[in-house]
């Protein structure tokens, strides 16, 4: 009788364990997927921020030598690889704070042709990259945590996805770019 109450409970230790790995293992797959959805929708937004200050650095709206700054730092990040994205990204957001630095630069902009609707896009880019970029290391942090568990390295739930790791860059917004910027600087 004692014999079959120890069977009966390491079969339901084995169960417990079972269920358990692969409830984690499940979790740690799901984590994954949230770090590849974040980076996706980060590059995104990278992207779209280039791309429109490449647009307003090639309109003609700036000066010379504020285009050419703006033109040299978008083309950089659009075409940056893995290693340097985010030297290059944070390149750009210096070059967008050198070029937005005064707030008549913005204002000047918005009363020309056109120029309205290329700095709310700008500033709309602006805004969402931070977030974009906080979410993706939130995603990561959560990622890191589960595998730094000792049951999930030693079992390698983990199986062969690469470590994630986080997207570091200066991503502060130039001032006169955000909400009401222009007046209050």
């Amino acid at each position: 009788m004692l014999g079959v109450m120890t069977a009966v409970w390491i079969i339901v230790a084995v169960i417990a364990i079972g269920i358990y790995l692969s409830w984690t293992a499940g979790r740690l797959d799901r984590l994954h997927a949230r770090v590849d959805s974040t980076r996706a929708a980060l590059d995104a937004q990278l992207v779209r921020r280039a791309s429109i200050a490449l647009e307003i650095a090639t309109s003609g709206l700036l000066d010379p030598a504020s285009s050419l700054v703006l033109a040299g730092a978008a083309h950089d990040a659009r075409g940056a690889e893995e290693d340097d994205r985010e030297m290059a990204e944070s390149e750009l957001t210096r070059a967008l704070r050198i070029v937005f630095e005064e707030p008549g630069q913005v204002e000047d902009l918005r009363a020309r042709l056109g120029g309205d609707e290329l700095v709310g896009e700008l500033q709309t880019a602006v805004r969402r990259v931070p977030m974009a970029r906080r979410f993706h290391n939130d995603a990561v942090r959560s990622a890191r945590a589960v595998r730094r568990h000792r049951l999930v390295r030693y079992l390698r739930l983990a199986g062969h996805a690469p470590y994630p790791v986080t997207f570091e860059m200066d991503d502060e917004e130039p001032p006169t770019l955000l909400p009401g910027g222009s007046a209050a600087t």
